[in-house]
């Protein structure tokens, strides 16, 4: 086919009224091509760490919203601390536990250090039932109440917020 003398350029300069993003326009053989690339969309900032964290606990939150809290409760389960019976509820109800719970019981285990039942096992101080129960409430209120600002304001002071952070059953 031979040539006829003139060429394509594709801009997307918006100066015309046309309505596509990239013009088009046929122009003598005298001018060369000119591609102009469509611009890259830039972010108006950097992300900082917390920006990043930030969306981390947003995303957190929103998934942890949408577990139902088991309204069947299975049978009593015997432990020793409020971590040993988290673990077994994890696995019993294939849940997670929210990461403002995780980090609650690992308190309450610290807060028995000392006590005169310390070295009880703690199914012999609190019944189980009543334990769960508990656990099961605290998660209510930390999965349809936390802010996410607030857990990233936590998560960046601890370096260490993830081993708190249960993993997706499935």
């Amino acid at each position: 086919m031979p040539w006829d003398g003139n060429e394509v350029i594709v801009s997307s300069d918006s100066s015309d009224d046309w309505d596509s993003d990239t013009d088009v326009k046929e122009v003598s053989s005298e001018m060369k091509p000119i591609i102009k690339p469509s611009p890259v969309i830039e972010l108006d900032k950097e992300l900082t760490p917390q920006d990043i964290i930030t969306k981390k606990a947003e995303m957190y939150q929103e998934y942890m919203k949408q577990i139902p809290v088991p309204s069947l409760h299975g049978s009593a389960v015997p432990f020793n601390t409020w971590q040993e019976l988290a673990k077994s509820l994890k696995l019993l109800y294939k849940q997670p536990l929210h990461y403002l719970t995780n980090t609650c019981l690992k308190q309450w285990d610290k807060g028995r250090i000392g006590t005169n039942n310390e070295y009880l096992p703690l199914d012999g101080v609190i019944h189980p039932r009543k334990a769960e129960a508990t656990i099961w409430l605290m998660e209510e209120v930390h999965r349809l109440t936390s802010s996410h600002h607030h857990l990233a304001n936590l998560w960046l002071l601890d370096p260490m917020y993830q081993a708190f952070v249960d993993p997706v059953f499935k």
